[in-house]
């Protein structure tokens, strides 16, 4: 697969970066700290292609057969 065309594969759900503010906002509501999210690496594929940085927040928004989309977070960890 050509390079930047990974998160445009119809597999792969999308990846959106969130803003400091979105961070804060979403760890607020689910009355969490940035510790307590699934880690995903710094290494994987989308994030590569992405330029996150560790510390960095992950949106992954998938498709549901119930719930149509499901949001799942996940913070950029050294990998």
């Amino acid at each position: 697969m050509a390079e930047g065309q990974l998160t445009q594969h119809f597999l792969v759900p999308q990846h959106i970066r969130l803003t400091d503010e979105q961070k804060k906002q979403m760890l607020n509501r689910f009355n969490i700290s940035i510790k307590q999210l699934p880690m995903i690496k710094v290494t994987d594929p989308a994030i590569k292609e992405m330029n996150c940085k560790v510390g960095e927040v992950i949106q992954v928004r998938r498709n549901s057969p119930t719930a149509k989309e499901t949001d799942y977070y996940r913070v950029v960890v050294d990998g």
